[in-house]
């Protein structure tokens, strides 16, 4: 485990746009007033046609540049960046629409160096219209087995206390490179085949799988402007709508154990669905049009969910 190395930790920041010219300069500036030094600042860009890329030209080589013809998603994107980031020993995935205080990196990696467990880390995210409004503490998964923001709209003046968390969210997380290389699959940090949207739920539950924590640090903060506002699924674009529909089933299917739970588990999340698809018939029949993939994909992921959970039994089995 990389808790025994002999020089001070190294950290890369990976950022992916896509026509984020109204955010992107704000951010990379606060990246560049953090107090902890960075190793590199890689940007994908994912074909922009805003201007993303002449604010990007403008910070010149305090920056690497990956410049892809076509939108590559989120996940791919990530991926790119994550790779050209190596060997830095954490991974700052950051989204262009959030700016960083100039500590946040440095009281994450004060945090996670304490605990070679931690894998993962996230600071306490604020609201940019209210900003003693909680934006995000990382991730909860509920009992119906939906993801949400941890602490999201509640007062911050609730959430100053660290704590252990499900996972973190892919807005401004910090993971460690030891981590990425042990959950990757095919290595693939991110899974390709949700292209944006719970793909950070995805990491965080096969991290717990494997024997990964997860923390919250409110110590570093962030605000978050989010491209929509909370609340109001009108004002959530249908593309994002979709994706983040079939991903729900691909998380299931890839992480959901088997086992006595799920017989309690199954008829809850049938009515839940089947809630929702009387709901997305009547409203949203716009979102039924990713079905067509969740059944192409279905062999894949579970193809995928063999992997992990073999390599969790094998890490089980070795410890």
């Amino acid at each position: 485990m990389d808790s025994h190395k002999n020089h001070a930790p190294t950290v890369s920041v990976c950022i992916v746009t896509h026509n984020s010219v109204r955010d992107i300069g704000d951010c990379l500036r606060a990246v560049r007033r953090q107090s902890f030094p960075l190793a590199s600042v890689v940007v994908v860009d994912n074909g922009s046609t805003d201007g993303t890329r002449d604010v990007l030209t403008q910070f010149g080589d305090a920056i690497r540049m990956i410049l892809n013809e076509r939108n590559n998603g989120f996940a791919g994107g990530q991926n790119q960046a994550i790779a050209a980031s190596a060997p830095s020993d954490y991974v700052l995935v950051l989204n262009p629409d959030v700016v960083l205080d100039p500590d946040y990196i440095a009281e994450i990696i004060a945090v996670m160096e304490r605990d070679p467990r931690i894998g993962s880390a996230a600071g306490m995210l604020v609201r940019a219209d209210r900003p003693d409004i909680m934006d995000s503490a990382g991730l909860a998964l509920r009992p119906d087995r939906n993801a949400a923001d941890l602490a999201a709209g509640e007062p911050v003046a609730d959430w100053t206390s660290p704590r252990e968390i499900f996972g973190v969210s892919g807005a401004a997380a910090v993971y460690r490179r030891a981590m990425i290389e042990d959950v990757s699959d095919n290595g693939r940090f991110f899974d390709e085949d949700f292209f944006a949207y719970k793909e950070d739920v995805d990491v965080a539950w096969r991290a717990r799988h494997l024997g990964w924590k997860a923390a919250y640090v409110p110590a570093a903060r962030a605000v978050h402007r989010r491209g929509w506002k909370p609340g109001g699924r009108r004002s959530v674009p249908l593309f994002v709508r979709r994706h983040s529909y079939q991903n729900r089933f691909f998380v299931l299917v890839k992480n959901e154990p088997a086992g006595p739970h799920l017989f309690l588990l199954l008829p809850r999340l049938l009515l839940v669905e089947a809630a929702k698809l009387g709901y997305i018939l009547l409203f949203e029949p716009g979102l039924l049009a990713c079905w067509p993939r969740i059944v192409k994909l279905l062999p894949a992921m579970l193809g995928k969910r063999r992997r992990l959970f073999r390599r969790a039994m094998s890490k089980r089995g070795g410890s």
